[in-house]
C-alpha cells in the first residue's frame, strides 16, 4: 500500500470527449489574420529599409564620382600648366584651337599648353559642346581623353592677374584660371527629365607656371 504526502492533491486527468477536443485544437481564424498582419508590417519595414539604403547609396556614389573626376582633372591640368612653357587661352580643339587674340579678355573654353619651346608639341584642353565633357588631347593623339563630364559653363579658362582680373594680354606672370561648373543626377535610379533631382557643383581654382619666359 502506497502513501500520498497530505499536501499533494491528486486531480485526475480530463478524459471526456469535450477535454480531448480542446487539447487537440488549433490556431483560430483571428490568431491566423493577426500572424499575417504582423508578418506583413515586419516585411514593409525591412522593404523600406531597403529602399532608403539604396537611395543613399545611389546619392553617396554620384557625389563620389564628382569628386574623383574633379580630382582627376585638377591633377592633371595643373601638372601641364606648373610644367608648361607657353599656355593659350581661346576656343576650339586639338585641331581646329584659336587662341583669344591680344586686346581682347583672355577667356574661353579651350586652353593650349606647350611643354618646351617645340610649337609642334602642345597639349590642349577644351570644352566640348556637343555632349558638355571636358576632353584632353595631344597633337599626336588622334582621339581627345573625357576627363569630366556633365560642364554646364561655356568659359572654362581665362587669364587673371594676381588680383583675379581677366587679362587682354598674354603677361608672364599671369595666373590661369580654371573653372568648372558641372551637375550629377542625384539618384540615378530615377528618371531621367523634368522633375528628376540633380545636385550641381562648382570647381575652381588658379594655376601659375613655373618655368619663366
Amino acid at each position: 500500500m502506497k502513501l500520498r504526502h497530505p499536501s499533494t492533491s491528486y486531480k485526475p486527468r480530463a478524459t471526456t470527449r469535450a477535454g480531448r477536443q480542446a487539447r487537440l485544437a488549433g490556431f483560430t481564424l483571428v490568431d491566423i489574420q493577426i500572424t499575417m498582419a504582423v508578418t506583413v508590417l515586419l516585411f514593409a519595414s525591412l522593404f523600406s529599409s531597403h529602399l532608403l539604403g539604396l537611395k543613399l547609396n545611389e546619392l553617396t556614389r554620384s557625389k563620389l564620382t564628382a569628386s574623383d573626376a574633379a580630382r582627376n582633372t585638377i591633377s592633371k591640368l595643373v601638372d601641364d600648366i606648373r610644367s608648361a612653357k607657353l599656355v593659350e587661352v581661346g576656343n576650339g580643339t586639338q585641331t581646329s584651337f584659336a587662341a583669344v587674340a591680344s586686346g581682347s579678355a583672355q577667356q574661353g573654353a579651350s586652353i593650349r599648353i606647350y611643354p618646351s619651346t617645340n610649337t609642334n608639341s602642345f597639349v590642349v584642353y577644351y570644352r566640348s559642346a556637343s555632349d558638355s565633357t571636358l576632353r584632353r588631347a595631344t597633337n599626336g593623339a588622334g582621339t581627345a581623353k573625357i576627363i569630366a563630364q556633365f560642364i554646364t559653363n561655356a568659359v572654362v579658362f581665362a587669364s587673371e592677374s594676381y588680383t583675379g582680373t581677366v587679362l587682354t594680354d598674354n603677361q608672364n606672370n599671369r595666373v590661369i584660371s580654371l573653372n568648372l561648373q558641372f551637375y550629377q543626377i542625384q539618384y540615378p535610379i530615377v528618371t531621367v527629365g523634368q522633375g528628376g533631382l540633380y545636385d550641381y557643383y562648382q570647381l575652381r581654382t588658379k594655376v601659375t607656371r613655373r618655368a619663366v619666359e
